[in-house]
């Protein structure tokens, strides 16, 4: 099994930060790598006029690997919601049908498509909550539901953010293409743990940033566009999507046709000589690691938190139903915040999350660190349990 890989980051051994769904922490070698960029951004003299377009490349073949993509086919975007603004001006919804997104799903993936669907002639058709947590059922369930309107596109976090519910996207493919439907995914919380193969199972889109799982920064994301719909018009117009529009040539608006693959869809403003680099590094730490490596340390470790606090009364997801790298515990009437604050007080850093506590640790934890939380949590949960207030006289 991988090992912990806690030597690579500054984490102070008296920290447990089990919080990488939110922010991941960056490793030193990005940090070094960041502190470097932003001396060259200092001295823009010393930046060669190659040296945009190279790191354009890295990045983008490191966030094609991940998903076993052509680079080709791979945009460089700031944020989902860019992803999917930019996916929902290149596809088209027939009128008529459904969008189907899932409840309480991060904004980005469903509010786009709230947005269009009067204008465009579609509703939009929301994945209730599963009471057991098998998302995967009640996807199919309402895509295959009896007497309603055909299903044009499928927009879904293959991994649930508030419970770490899992999604059987392969399933949901197959559902999708019975209906000539559309499958957009949101990859933020999976992308670089749980494997995914766009070259087999051949989604619409693929979108995911790098500050959480790819122990990257703020700000950088991905767009895999599939082949199909890459004539499009962009979000944004740039010389960058046009296939000769440059300073440098005599005539500057030389050819004004768009590049023939998904570059064209890259963002404005896209030489981020700092930010991109740093991204690059933690997407080629994550794939020479790999997913499959990564998922079973993560679930490993989710495991031995789930065993800790099995008798506490707690609910959780089944071990079938949930990602291996997220762990949600709930209770009646939610997790007090004033816990999650206890804990963040003894230095353990959980997240509360829709009355649930959030549990997300990744390859710089360790055995030590889960077993502290399972020991602090268990006794502060007690103490939340045996205080009952004074009767008001």
């Amino acid at each position: 099994m991988l090992p912990s890989q806690r030597h690579l980051f500054e984490i102070p051994r008296d920290l447990c930060y089990l919080n990488s769904a939110s922010y991941s922490p960056l490793p030193l070698k990005t940090l070094d790598a960041g502190r470097a960029a932003v001396g060259r951004k200092g001295q823009p003299w010393t930046i060669d006029a190659g040296f945009a377009g190279r790191q354009h490349e890295r990045a983008r073949t490191a966030a094609a690997r991940l998903i076993n993509a052509d680079a080709n086919d791979i945009a460089l975007i700031p944020a989902i919601s860019y992803g999917i603004a930019t996916v929902a001006k290149a596809l088209t919804i027939p009128r008529g049908t459904r969008v189907i997104v899932l409840e309480n799903d991060h904004s980005s993936p469903v509010l786009e498509w709230h947005a269009r669907a009067e204008a465009q002639g579609f509703v939009v058709d929301t994945v209730r909550q599963p009471a057991d947590g098998d998302w995967t059922s009640a996807v199919l369930a309402t895509i295959d539901r009896s007497g309603a309107p055909p299903v044009g596109l499928a927009s879904i976090s293959s991994v649930h953010w508030s419970d770490g519910g899992i999604i059987d996207v392969d399933k949901v493919q197959a559902a999708l293409r019975r209906q000539g439907a559309m499958l957009v995914i949101d990859a933020t919380q999976s992308a670089g743990v749980v494997a995914l193969d766009v070259t087999r199972l051949d989604p619409d889109a693929v979108i995911f940033p790098t500050y959480k799982w790819l122990i990257g920064p703020y700000g950088r994301a991905f767009l895999y566009v599939a082949k199909r719909h890459q004539n499009g018009v962009p979000l944004e117009q740039t010389s960058a999507g046009r296939r000769n529009v440059n300073s440098e040539n005599p005539v500057y608006f030389g050819d004004l046709a768009y590049v023939d693959n998904a570059r064209r869809y890259d963002m404005g403003e896209r030489d981020h000589f700092i930010t991109l680099e740093m991204a690059s590094i933690g997407m080629e730490m994550m794939a020479e690691w790999g997913a499959a490596a990564v998922s079973a340390r993560l679930a490993m470790l989710n495991g031995r938190i789930a065993d800790g606090v099995r008798d506490l009364g707690l609910n959780l997801l089944a071990r079938g139903l949930r990602a291996p790298n997220i762990l949600s515990l709930g209770m009646a009437g939610g997790i007090p915040k004033e816990l999650i604050a206890g804990l963040a007080a003894e230095n353990i850093h959980v997240a509360l999350r829709l009355g649930r506590m959030r549990i997300s640790p990744h390859v710089f934890n360790d055995e030590a660190d889960v077993d502290r939380l399972i020991a602090v949590f268990t006794k502060a949960l007690a103490a939340s349990r045996a205080f009952v207030p004074a009767p008001r006289r």
